[in-house]
C-alpha cells in the first residue's frame, strides 16, 4: 500500500503531492535510517541504474542522490556540468534526455532554466526527479526540510515558521511554502530586503491553498519562530550584477542575534551552501540544525528512490 502511490512517479513540483504522499515518504525514510543505523541496508535496487543529469553545480543534492542510490545497490551514471556533455557541442536538451532515457531506470535532473525538469518528464519514459530548476522548484529539498522539522519537533503542524533571506530567487523557498500548504503551521512569517520579497505568483499560489503569510521585521520573527529557515542571496540568478551588489550582505544571522531575540527551543535550518548570511558562530549553538538537515538527505532520498522504483518495502 505504501509503495503504490509513488511507483514510477515523476517528482517535478511539490503541488503534485498530497499530505498522505509525504507522510508515506517520511515513514519510509524512518525505515531507511534504521537500516543505516543497523548497518544492514536492503539492496532493493540491485540492477537498477540512476542517471544524475546536473546541468548546474550541486554538492548536497547530487551527492546525496548518488549515495542513496549506491546504498540501495543501484549503479549511478551522469555528469555534474553542462560542459561535460554533448550539449556543449550543440546537442539539444531534448536529445540528451532521450539518450539518458535509454540508459537509465530513473533520471535526476538539475537545470538553470525553469521548466527544464517538466520538459524532461514529458520526453522520458522513465521517472524523472527534479533536483532543482531555475528559481521555481526544488521539491526534494522541500521534502527534506519538512522531514527535518518532523524529526526535530515530532510534527510539521502547529509550529511558527520564519523564512529569512532571498525569497524572490530561492527555489527552496517557493518549494517549501508549497509543501507547507499541505500541513497546518501555526504561522508562516517572511523577512527579506525589499528587493528580495516573495514573487507575487508564488504568494498568490500558496495563499490560494490556504497558507497565510505574514511579513515581519527580522527581530519580531525571531522572537516568535520555532523554525528559522535561512537562505543565501542567489547571486547566480540576478539578471543584473549591480542589483546583486545593492543587496549583498543586507542580512546576517549570528549567535548574538539569536541569543538576543530567538526562543531557546528554536532551530535554524538552511538548505546550504551558505555564504555570509549565516555566521559560523551559530554552528556550536543549540539553534543549529542545518547539518542534521543535510545528513538526512541520504535516507530521505533513499526512501524516494525505493518508493518510485518499486523496491520491496523495507
Amino acid at each position: 500500500m505504501g509503495i503504490l502511490p509513488w511507483r514510477s512517479r515523476d517528482v517535478i513540483d511539490p503541488r503534485d503531492f498530497t499530505r498522505e504522499d509525504l507522510e508515506i515518504l517520511f515513514e519510509e525514510a524512518d525505515k531507511m535510517r534504521r537500516q543505516l543505523s543497523s548497518g544492514r541496508v536492503a539492496r532493493t535496487l540491485e540492477g537498477k541504474i540512476i542517471a544524475t543529469a546536473f546541468f548546474e553545480p550541486s554538492t548536497r543534492t547530487r551527492l546525496s542522490f548518488e549515495a542513496a542510490a549506491k546504498r540501495l545497490g543501484a549503479d549511478v551514471i551522469g555528469f555534474s556540468a553542462e560542459e561535460a556533455t554533448s550539449v556543449a557541442k550543440g546537442e539539444s536538451f531534448v536529445d540528451t534526455i532521450r539518450m539518458l532515457d535509454g540508459y537509465a531506470d530513473l533520471i535526476v535532473i538539475r537545470h538553470k532554466y525553469e521548466g527544464a525538469a517538466a520538459l524532461a518528464a514529458e520526453v522520458a519514459r522513465v521517472p524523472v526527479i527534479n533536483g532543482g530548476d531555475g528559481s521555481q522548484h526544488h521539491p526534494t529539498q522541500a521534502m527534506l526540510d519538512l522531514y527535518t522539522v518532523r524529526e526535530l519537533f515530532g510534527s510539521v503542524d502547529g509550529l511558527n515558521y520564519l523564512i529569512v533571506g532571498d525569497l524572490k530567487y530561492a527555489r527552496t523557498v517557493a518549494s517549501l511554502l508549497r509543501a507547507l500548504s499541505l500541513f497546518k503551521p501555526a504561522s508562516v512569517m517572511l523577512s527579506a530586503p525589499p528587493q528580495l520579497q516573495l514573487r507575487d505568483e508564488v504568494r498568490r499560489d500558496v495563499e490560494s491553498r490556504g497558507l497565510r503569510l505574514e511579513y515581519v521585521k527580522l527581530e519580531e520573527g525571531l522572537s516568535r519562530a520555532d523554525v528559522i529557515y535561512v537562505t543565501r542571496i542567489q547571486r547566480e540568478r540576478f539578471p543584473d550584477p549591480q542589483e546583486y551588489e545593492k543587496v549583498r550582505g543586507s542580512y546576517r544571522i549570528t549567535r548574538r542575534l539569536l541569543e538576543a531575540y530567538a526562543k531557546g527551543s528554536a532551530k535554524v535550518l538552511h538548505p546550504l551552501p551558505r555564504v555570509d548570511e549565516l555566521a559560523a558562530d551559530v554552528d556550536s549553538t543549540s539553534y543549529q540544525a542545518y547539518f542534521l538537515q543535510a545528513s538526512l538527505g541520504v535516507p530521505l532520498r533513499m526512501a524516494l528512490l525505493n518508493l518510485i522504483l518499486g523496491g520491496e518495502a523495507s
